[in-house]
């Protein structure tokens, strides 16, 4: 009976190792599937390899607009692949591709492969002034005001929230938030607001109260139509002008929203002094940005950068190759950075990791500056040198984006190919 007992417990003991170790593979193959990319890129003319390593099966539809291999296989119609082995992927012009995956047989992701024309663009480094306005005026915050009886109210109280994108009261566009204040102070009853709250359209009727102190009417509300600073330009498209810059978005200090952009400019700039980066304190460019010296108009503001058209003759340079993110390799590169005057420099970091389809696409990779020279000048990664170019291999594989706060001497770049795809 004993050795019976002991044989059920040992039986058993092995059924909840197996248990486990489903339970590790599903949740391995799950996690995995939530991480996949949606998108992947190729450039027409060079073979790429994606080493995913995951347990899942890929089946690539046929296209009929381009000769592409899998594998060194010429694709006909559809082939089945599986992804825990590295997967090759050629083609002879610009195309897409469809890919299924699934897991264990169960249909899971549909990754669109698209296949990109050799492209060059022109690395930059330079600081610009950078103005937007945005799309209507944006609530900060909410606040009281005291009628003539002494009274104090929230007229806006339940009706707006910070973060809400106005743009108009009672019919009128708000361009600016001197708009917004004109129609209040010369409104009789209550103001029709229209706007955006997560990009769902709302409106609202706010009654006004009459300040004690100016006898003008008011909704009490904080709000900002502009921003401005200084940023590094990525690249430039010598023939069309397009230009990025940042490699992040530009979001609004108060609401943490990305600004909508209504108009933008770029400006030049100079850098006058340099306020170093400490641990807990991030540092930055300070600089002089001249207003009456525009070179160029933003049009996007996304969360992989700020994007528009600019002068070509401002900015001078070869072309250079990108390279997508299965290119990039930890090890050496440098950057091109603008932290002198008007003077783009070369400063050498170090990859320290690559985090490929990372869902935060401006933390793609983890950098380490190692130029003493910069190290001097600003102990590090600081404020307004984001956009900073990242060439490896005479390639630009992508730009700078955030600084470690509690260690400036590291940051986080973001992939090229992002920006291209964003821009």
């Amino acid at each position: 009976m004993r050795f019976f007992c002991g044989l059920f417990k040992l039986k058993k003991f092995y059924f909840f190792l197996i248990v486990i170790a489903l339970s590790l593979f599903l949740g391995k193959g799950i996690f995995d599937f939530m991480a996949f990319p949606s998108e992947l890129h190729v450039i027409a003319g060079k073979e790429h390899s994606f080493d995913f390593n995951v347990p899942v099966v890929a089946t690539i539809l046929k296209t009929d607009k381009a000769v592409v291999n899998i594998n060194n296989k010429e694709l006909t119609e559809s082939v089945s692949v599986d992804l825990d082995k590295p997967l090759y992927v050629w083609s002879d012009s610009e195309c897409t591709m469809d890919m299924k995956l699934s897991f264990m047989g169960i249909p899971m992701k549909d990754v669109k492969v698209s296949v990109l024309p050799h492209l060059s663009v022109v690395p930059c480094g330079k600081t610009v002034g950078v103005k937007i306005d945005t799309d209507g005026v944006i609530v900060l915050g909410l606040g009281e005001v005291e009628n003539s009886a002494g009274e104090e109210y929230i007229p806006c109280d339940g009706k707006l929230e910070s973060g809400d994108v106005l743009l108009r009261a009672n019919g009128v566009e708000l361009s600016d938030k001197e708009t917004l204040i004109s129609v209040v102070e010369n409104s009789e009853g209550a103001v029709r607001i229209e706007g955006k709250r997560d990009d769902v359209p709302f409106y609202s009727d706010i009654l006004p109260v009459s300040d004690k102190e100016s006898g003008k009417r008011k909704i009490g509300i904080w709000v900002r139509d502009s921003t401005q600073g200084i940023g590094t330009l990525t690249y430039i498209d010598k023939e069309t002008g397009r230009f990025a810059a940042l490699g992040h978005g530009i979001v609004d200090v108060d609401t943490k929203q990305i600004m909508k952009v209504k108009s933008g400019e770029i400006m030049k700039s100079k850098v006058a002094s340099i306020k170093k980066g400490e641990s807990g304190d991030p540092g930055e460019l300070l600089g002089n940005i001249d207003k009456a010296n525009v070179i160029g108009k933003i049009d996007t503001n996304s969360t992989h950068g700020i994007f528009g058209v600019c002068d070509k003759s401002y900015f001078s340079g070869d072309e250079m190759p990108i390279a997508l993110q299965n290119e990039v390799a930890e090890g050496e590169a440098y950057i091109l950075s603008n932290v002198e005057d008007d003077k783009v420099e070369k400063f050498n970091i170090y990859i320290e990791s690559v985090n490929r389809y990372n869902r935060d696409n401006s933390k793609g990779m983890v950098i380490k500056i190692t130029d003493e020279r910069l190290l001097d000048k600003t102990n590090g990664i600081v404020q307004g040198m984001s956009g900073s170019p990242i060439i490896q291999n005479g390639k630009l594989i992508g730009a700078v984006t955030h600084v470690f706060v509690r260690e400036p001497s590291k940051g986080y770049g973001i992939f090229i190919e992002n920006m291209l795809r964003a821009g």
